[in-house]
């Protein structure tokens, strides 16, 4: 995934309040697992000289910033003297916020590097604390130009042609009026941001340092620590009493702590359901997505058209245990390969290849910007200790380039991840190069289908390349996993955010039994064990607290409408349409110069409010599950 930016169609005073909020997540739909031993592989280390040649040189940087953050109070007040003042105000403003992320990029890259490294932990506060100041600084901005009005705001932005990279900013600050507080409001929503992101960072010290991760005697007799990393590396072992055993001992752990995470997942509703108030809207959803002009139908259909394909969710997993042999399916039996099959190592270098080779129907524009990425030191490549956990992709640095995070572990979910997450840097370099800063910045909802169409492609090549009928069924049943984990998964997750911050919202207490309760009820009903198909044991249902991406507010409903979508423009590029190639990179080079919704539909044609939109990704599970039999049927 990329980094949990905000989208560009935020005024400057929310963009800084969101990226500090939301720094980069783990990918969830890729976890990564630690690096096997016995792997001889290429490791790629990045180099943030690019960003900042030295520590001093940040620190001189910092101070800069400081001398400008404080300077921009005194544009207070002259937004509606003239088109020129308010276009030399704009522009302070957002040179200001360019070079603040580049401060805050290079710290945040340094701390995930290793987060036991005090001195880096104590930097990235500092940025943390920069952010919180110039959000503060510019909180009076977007009272202003509502105070401006919108007819003198449209005669400014007609007269002055320097305002034009603010238009799209304007006119969106122009729409959130009835949300938009008075200046003293919005300053102390600023001053709160910090304190009400925290929750965030709780739960990374609790995964990434402070829970004692317990051990696990495998059959082969190896002993094993089920750190956050080493539970999604053995999790899926091959055989079923060692995989129960790392569920039974890694959710004991998290069970352990089920009153204190509950505490802290509430802590963050709680801060969600205040701010939502505070800007009045009617709940904690409407409001994320007012930030995108994102039409409340998107969230209702797809969780409607998700349901409907419940019966397609069970057949997989009803081919799922009759391909592993098991007849009384349980939650443990969700992650093992569904046919076992020798596909080599995917080092670095194997996986740049092969990624290109998928990648190529993309054509030389897009192929020239990957190759360029991928020939300088923009990645850091491996597990290492103290490192974070997961891949990201952060852009943020708009000057430089995008620096893309791994934990690769030379095997094929490893070569998915890296086709993924360089999906995301494409889509950065070609943002960046199409659009200036002020509109660069995309959102989250057409991010993740830049890096899912990879995998889509990537899935079908390898498919078509497999040397061998179990080469085969291994490729097909990983696509299927893919879906699995997230249309399906994803969409769950969505369903229980909406659920827990609803209950917030009336008044009822989010205790950590409570939120296993209702993350159970969720988990039953998704994995049909009502219907016989799957059972889920009591203390599984416990996986609420591992999710990191409950901290970051609607956030993962848009991995499910990312693979829809990717799964709608893959349906029509894989048979041959390159109108919609090149439609979908328009979309792309688009960044965050409209909404969302209204560059997906503008330049391509595709309606996230209606039902067809989802149904290319349930007619690609159907697909897959079909060529599976046709495969089985087959003689060896």
């Amino acid at each position: 995934m990329r980094t949990a930016s905000a989208a560009s169609s935020v005024s400057l005073a929310a963009l800084a309040g969101a990226l500090i909020l939301a720094p980069a997540a783990p990918a969830l739909a890729q976890e990564t697992a630690v690096a096997r031993p016995d792997a001889e592989t290429e490791r790629y280390v990045w180099d943030l000289t690019e960003i900042y040649a030295s520590a001093e040189d940040w620190d001189a940087a910092f101070e800069e910033q400081q001398t400008a953050i404080a300077a921009l109070a005194g544009y207070q007040g002259t937004l509606g003297d003239s088109a020129e003042s308010m276009a030399t105000a704009l522009r302070a403003m957002s040179d200001t916020l360019k070079e603040v992320a580049r401060l805050y990029v290079y710290t945040s890259l340094q701390r995930d590097e290793d987060q036991r490294v005090a001195e880096a932990q104590e930097r990235f506060g500092r940025a943390q604390n920069l952010y919180q100041s110039f959000g503060e600084s510019v909180s009076w901005m977007d009272p202003e130009i509502l105070q401006v009005g919108a007819e003198r705001v449209e005669g400014f932005i007609a007269e002055e042609p320097a305002l034009a990279p603010f238009v799209f900013m304007l006119e969106d600050t122009l729409r959130r009026a009835p949300h938009t507080l008075d200046t003293d409001g919005e300053a102390l929503l600023a001053q709160a941001s910090l304190a009400l992101g925290q929750a965030e960072n709780i739960y990374e010290l609790y995964a990434n340092a402070s829970i004692p991760w317990p051990e696990v005697t495998l059959s082969n007799g190896e002993t094993v620590k089920l750190t956050q990393a080493g539970y999604t590396r053995y999790r899926g072992e091959t055989n079923r009493d060692d995989r129960k055993a790392v569920f039974d001992t890694f959710w004991d752990a998290w069970n352990t702590y089920e009153s204190g995470m509950g505490a802290t997942l509430n802590f963050k509703v709680l801060g969600a359901v205040f701010n939502a108030r505070a800007r009045d809207f009617d709940g904690v959803l409407e409001r994320s997505m007012f930030d995108d002009a994102l039409p409340p139908e998107i969230y209702t259909t797809l969780v409607d058209q998700v349901n409907e394909a419940l019966p397609v969710f069970w057949r997989y997993l009803e081919l799922r245990g009759d391909m592993l042999g098991v007849d009384d399916l349980r939650y443990y039996d969700i992650y093992p390969p569904i046919i076992d099959a020798d596909t080599g190592v995917f080092g670095l270098k194997r996986s740049e290849e092969i990624t290109f080779a998928a990648l190529a129907p993309f054509g030389e524009e897009y192929l020239g910007l990957l190759r360029t990425g991928l020939e300088q030191n923009w990645m850091h490549s491996h597990p290492q200790e103290g490192k974070r956990s997961g891949a990201y992709m952060n852009g943020s640095v708009y000057d430089v380039h995008p620096y893309v995070l791994l934990n690769h572990n030379d095997d094929y979910e490893a070569l998915s991840t890296f086709a993924h997450e360089w999906g995301h840097a494409v889509h950065s370099m070609l943002a960046n190069e199409a659009q200036p800063f002020e509109t660069a910045d995309y959102s989250t909802f057409i991010a993740e289908m830049a890096s899912t169409i990879n995998e889509i492609l990537l899935e079908e090549y390898m498919i078509e390349h497999a040397q061998t009928k179990a080469e085969k069924l291994y490729y097909l049943g990983y696509a299927l996993e893919s879906l699995r984990g997230t249309l399906f998964r994803q969409t769950m997750f969505g369903e229980f955010e909406l659920a827990i911050h609803r209950a917030a919202e009336d008044g009822e207490p989010l205790t950590g039994a409570r939120l296993t309760e209702i993350y159970g009820e969720l988990l039953r009903r998704y994995h049909g064990e009502a219907e016989g198909v799957m059972t889920i044991d009591d203390p599984y249902t416990i996986e609420w607290a591992y999710i990191p991406h409950f901290y970051y507010e609607f956030y993962v409903y848009q991995y499910a409408t990312s693979i829809s979508g990717a799964a709608w423009f893959a349906e029509q590029f894989l048979a041959g349409d390159e109108a919609v190639r090149d439609n979908f990179i328009n979309v792309l080079k688009a960044g965050g110069s409209d909404h969302p919704h209204d560059i997906l539909l503008n330049e391509a044609g595709l309606d996230m409010t209606r039902p067809d939109a989802y149904q290319a990704a349930v007619r690609r599970m159907v697909g897959l599950m079909d060529r599976i039999d046709e495969l089985r049927a087959q003689p060896d």
